[in-house]
């Protein structure tokens, strides 16, 4: 199943970092961005993430969230929050359920080894619960910045 532009956000609910717990209901009315990330603490996730924080403020100042997700276990979703300050959530989806509902749960390729993984993905969800935009296959250079000049595009 794949998420496009439109479409109604998919449910969720998972435990995030801090003791929190994140959830599409939780979120009704207000606009915010989920990301998915493969794993944390790696070169490309850490960029991002950091990305992210950085432009913190900025979501904050449009009313906009943000959540990240992988496959992960809490516990070093935990530790990458506190080793690079990450304060929005991040949350656990070690079952891939909310990965599959995105469609952001694909079979990768690897030194000619495929596996099923997170596709790097980052979802703009309108206070309406829609699929403002969809970025697939993220490429973290400058990506907060683009998803913070679409978020300002919303209003």
């Amino acid at each position: 199943m794949s998420v496009a532009d439109g479409d109604i956000a998919p449910d969720f609910e998972m435990p995030a970092t801090g003791g929190r717990t994140v959830s599409l209901s939780g979120m009704k009315g207000k606009p915010f961005i989920l990301y998915f990330y493969p794993k944390a603490d790696t070169p490309g996730c850490t960029k991002e993430a950091c990305a992210f924080q950085s432009g913190l403020p900025d979501f904050y100042g449009l009313g906009i969230d943000v959540i990240g997700v992988s496959p992960d276990k809490m516990k070093p979703i935990e530790k990458f929050a506190a080793k690079y300050g990450l304060t929005f959530p991040l949350a656990s989806d070690e079952e891939h359920a909310v990965a599959e509902r995105y469609g952001t749960w694909v079979e990768k390729s690897m030194y000619g080894k495929k596996y099923m993984g997170i596709e790097r993905t980052t979802f703009l969800i309108g206070a309406d619960g829609k699929i403002a935009k969809v970025w697939r296959k993220v490429s973290v250079t400058d990506h907060a910045d683009e998803v913070l000049a679409a978020a300002k595009g919303l209003g």
